[in-house]
């Protein structure tokens, strides 16, 4: 028995989720998607769990991809996955939860989708970000092309996803791709706490939010943010917050 291909740990109210296959630059194969998956499932239904940070082990890399090698063998498969994590576990996962990407190191491929797919992004000064599949032959298929296209200005998308080259991390932030560029001692930490600002906030509030602005289209927003609105002021979080402002107190979030 080796290592885990992921490592779990809770912080208070935040999940760490760590990469762990750093011989491999975090490679992503079937165990590390298992791993990840069975993570993101549990933060989802635990109330405790307000936000997920989502990093790689390592000084080298934050995820490589697809293990290549494993797929060069036919041993890439989702067997024993859930259907609705898709690629490494989260792609295609409907967490309501807010997740941030620590990203410390180079993101290509695979790695950039995982980072396309998280709602905020911290990168190390040493991260890079590239969709590399058209020299390969292949497409961005875990949602890097569409979401690429929908997170950045259509030209600048296009000439990623069309070249195949990397921007650095200062290109990213310069460009909206990510929140935070950091020192790459520091991109634990600075995830660490904004997650913690995140999660200051009414739990249910904060996924709700989420839910509105990642909905599916534009064109059920309006729908979503009623349906939203009118279940969260049936919550005691809706109360406690005017409360605590009127009391001149810290609120106490129950989430529920």
């Amino acid at each position: 028995m080796g290592e885990p291909a992921a490592l779990v740990e809770r912080r208070d109210h935040i999940m760490l989720i760590t990469l762990n296959r750093p011989e491999a630059r975090n490679a992503v194969n079937r165990a590390m998607t298992r791993a990840v998956g069975q993570a993101l499932d549990e933060a989802a239904a635990d109330t405790a769990i307000r936000a997920v940070i989502l990093t790689g082990a390592g000084d080298k890399a934050f995820c490589a991809g697809a293990d290549l090698k494993e797929v060069a063998r036919g041993e890439f498969s989702t067997e024993g996955c859930e259907p609705h994590w898709g690629f490494a576990g989260c792609v295609t996962h409907p967490i309501a939860k807010p997740v941030i990407a620590a990203v410390n190191g180079f993101a290509l491929g695979g790695g950039t989708e995982i980072a396309l797919w998280a709602d905020l992004v911290v990168a190390s000064e040493t991260a890079r970000f590239g969709l590399p599949e058209v020299k390969r032959g292949i497409i961005a298929g875990a949602g890097g092309a569409f979401r690429l296209a929908a997170q950045l200005p259509t030209k600048v998308a296009m000439e990623i996803l069309l070249t195949g080259e990397p921007v650095t991390a200062a290109d990213a932030l310069r460009l909206g791709l990510v929140n935070r560029v950091v020192p790459q001692e520091q991109v634990v930490p600075a995830a660490l706490a904004l997650a913690e600002t995140v999660s200051a906030n009414a739990p249910l509030a904060v996924q709700a939010s989420k839910r509105i602005a990642r909905g599916i289209s534009e064109q059920d927003a309006w729908e979503r943010t009623a349906a939203e609105s009118a279940a969260l002021m049936r919550s005691a979080d809706a109360k406690e917050g005017p409360r605590a402002f009127a009391e001149k107190r810290a609120p106490v979030w129950e989430g529920r």
